[in-house]
């Protein structure tokens, strides 16, 4: 609601009165910073506040309010509609304007620009490392396997970052980077062609599962099971990636996100709409009982596979089933056509 009044950029130029232009670094206001080590820039259609000092600092426009002022997103969103006058809640600031005075919207522009990573740089592995993966059975072979690599820095565009653990997914000639610790986990450059996990598939395989991240993939990968995983949850399989997979694999399973904590529980209303959309795929839930919200969380909650496997197991015997049944009733029809077809004289 607040952006369809305002944009991003009036929203930084306000609270960050040091902020000049779009990639042009500045001193941080939230810390003592005495050289410039903060640009505001474009990532994924969005304007992207990181402080190339303090990678920890990393924000959109509303985060950026939130630890300006240590307040709530809600909190942070009432300060907004009070300080630019767009009376959109009823609550009513009566200490005033938080800059001293009222915001108004800026003349600067937004030109948008395809983000590319054109380059980073890589680190040899440490027990960091190990750490961090071993929690989800992934080898460092199969890290490799995978095209995954530890990294310092990278760059989109012109802008670099740092990193305190990070990684690089290589996907064909693209990349995503994955902080796992940092308030922005990706960013990337890839599109909805990007399939992860793809050109490790098997030629053949009695099951493929569509999961929800590459970590999934490899955490699967380590038990055998072929899996893949789109750039999003919320992205549809494309007709032709569908038709490729049920060609080589006996049965396509989901293995998406279980949102139990969210109303919309957004994973698996994302996978049912497959589900309609592809009748023959079969959807694997994780329970919620266990409370985690996806199969590699599982696995480091408690250092365990077996559920996994299991779930997998079923997925795959009840499919086997189902298919194999089919295949007997329709043979019977046949049988039965035939058998009238001999009764019928010419």
């Amino acid at each position: 609601m607040i952006l369809s009044r305002i944009r991003e950029i009036d929203i930084f130029s306000y609270y960050c009165p040091s902020f000049k232009e779009l990639g042009v670094k500045f001193c941080s206001e939230l810390r003592e910073d005495n050289s410039p080590s903060v640009s505001i820039i474009i990532w994924q259609n969005r304007l992207l506040y990181k402080d190339f000092g303090y990678p920890e600092h990393s924000f959109d426009c509303f985060s950026y309010v939130m630890k300006r002022y240590n307040c709530s997103f809600y909190d942070a969103l009432r300060i907004i509609d009070n300080d630019f006058g767009l009376n959109l809640s009823s609550f009513k600031n009566t200490v005033g304007f938080t800059m001293g005075f009222k915001a108004t919207t800026t003349a600067k522009k937004v030109q948008h620009k395809r983000v590319v990573i054109i380059r980073k740089r890589s680190r040899p592995w440490m027990k960091k490392d190990a750490e961090f993966w071993s929690k989800y059975f992934i080898s460092k072979k199969t890290l490799i396997k995978f095209g995954v690599c530890p990294i310092t820095h990278f760059w989109i565009n012109e802008n670099r970052f740092s990193c305190n653990l990070s990684y690089a997914y290589r996907i064909g000639k693209k990349y995503k980077i994955y902080s796992p610790y940092e308030d922005t986990k990706w960013i990337s450059n890839t599109t909805r062609r990007h399939v992860q996990g793809y050109i490790q598939l098997p030629s053949r395989h009695s099951i493929c599962v569509v999961t929800s991240s590459l970590k999934d993939v490899m955490s699967l990968y380590e038990l055998g099971i072929p899996a893949i995983a789109l750039q999003s949850e919320m992205q549809m399989p494309a007709e032709a990636l569908v038709h490729e997979l049920q060609e080589r694999f006996g049965v396509i399973a989901l293995f998406y996100d279980n949102d139990f904590d969210n109303v919309n529980n957004p994973g698996q209303t994302m996978a049912n709409k497959i589900i309609r959309e592809f009748p023959n795929f079969v959807n694997i839930v994780l329970p919620e009982q266990y409370g985690v919200k996806d199969l590699s969380d599982y696995i480091a909650k408690y250092n365990s596979t077996d559920l996994i496997n299991a779930l997998v197991l079923e997925a795959l015997i009840s499919e086997t089933k189902k298919g194999k049944e089919t295949t007997e009733q329709e043979s019977t029809e046949r049988d039965s056509e035939d058998l009238q077809g001999d009764q019928v004289p010419f």
